[in-house]
């Protein structure tokens, strides 16, 4: 019985994986469609934390950057709207969603002095940190009593 060969690639399946994920993700759901959350990168940088936030088609107006208790939030909502119209026909569509991404600071962060830039289509979020406590050892001596 001859044998057939059959050129195996396990990549192929990583797309039927995906799909069965994501079947059960929105079964999980209730079918309710799943929030975006940015991508960021945080970096230790020279004495501040860096907070990078991708936010590809969000406007610098559209964000909100906030300190309180020690989290820091980044959040915004965008709004899309489009229209196109031929002696035949009209076009419309809309596109809205909201986004929020927070983490904790470390304690002591002075919330005056974080500073906030965007380029590109990234937010860049600089946290100065705090001193940290120089620890000494302390020697103690024992009194008679």
């Amino acid at each position: 019985m001859p044998g057939t060969l059959t050129r195996w690639d396990p990549f192929a399946e990583l797309g039927e994986l995906r799909s069965r994920f994501d079947r059960m993700f929105d079964e999980w759901l209730d079918g309710r469609e799943r929030a975006w959350t940015p991508a960021i990168d945080v970096v230790r940088d020279d004495g501040h934390l860096v907070v990078r936030a991708d936010l590809p088609g969000i406007k610098p107006e559209e964000v909100k950057i906030e300190v309180d208790d020690d989290i820091l939030t980044i959040s915004g909502e965008h709004e899309e709207r489009t229209e196109a119209k031929d002696d035949d026909y009209v076009r419309r569509e809309r596109r809205y969603g909201s986004f929020a991404r927070s983490m904790a600071l470390p304690v002591g962060v002075d919330a005056k002095k974080v500073t906030a830039s965007t380029r590109d289509g990234v937010v860049e979020v600089t946290v100065p940190l705090p001193k940290e406590a120089t620890k000494e050892p302390v020697r103690i001596t024992p009194t008679v009593a």
